[in-house]
């Protein structure tokens, strides 16, 4: 049986359950307190030296991490991996989008509102990463303003990769009250069979 060792309030673990929820695969879960540094005890850095949930253990015992690599391995051979081409290449372009123009603001002032207390040198930071944030959310609404999913008029994991933090913008301060399309989007997300929420754990 996989293990999964995660964290109930990280968006990047979220993702990973979130698909083995959809996809009906057992796992074993194990929390991890990432906030208070169980991440970086030697234990878990031989599990993932980069010192961070998730990391998935397979059934012969070897590990792999980062969210969206984990979301490609798990959705292999399902429809939330779509075939061809161009399609497989655009699940990429929304991951690598997600790791690095969104995540990095919409996640980022997640964290720091719910993990506090805010440095002076973070709060310089926010004006700079709203705006960020706010531009990310802008290319997913504009993209998804004629579309039902991210890729191939279906639900695949570029869209589960996004939608872990997307749905928890407000988290962090971001207004979705201007994105209809994103919201739509979150709406069916949150509707898919065997959908669980990030907090159901």
């Amino acid at each position: 049986m996989l293990t999964l060792f995660d964290n109930a309030d990280s968006g990047n673990a979220y993702k990973v359950r979130l698909l083995l929820a959809l996809l009906d695969i057992p796992y074993r879960r194990i929390e991890v307190d990432s906030v208070h540094g169980e991440t970086r005890t030697p234990g878990f850095l031989q599990r993932n030296p980069n010192g961070k949930v998730p990391a998935l253990e397979l059934e012969d015992g070897s590990y792999l991490w980062e969210s969206n690599a984990l979301l490609w391995y798990l959705a292999a051979d399902s429809s939330f991996l779509p075939e061809g081409r161009r399609d497989t290449a655009e699940v990429l372009q929304w991951m690598f989008f997600e790791q690095y123009s969104h995540e990095p603001y919409v996640a980022v002032l997640r964290a720091w509102a719910r993990h506090g207390p805010i440095s002076e040198e973070q709060r310089r930071q926010i004006p700079a990463r709203e705006k960020e944030g706010y531009r990310a959310l802008g290319v997913m609404e504009a993209h998804l303003d004629q579309r039902s999913f991210m890729v191939a008029g279906q639900p695949t994991i570029a869209d589960l990769s996004l939608y872990a933090y997307t749905h928890v913008a407000h988290q962090g301060g971001f207004d979705l009250a201007d994105y209809p399309a994103i919201r739509g989007w979150l709406d069916r997300i949150a509707t898919l069979p065997r959908h669980v929420a990030m907090d159901a754990v």
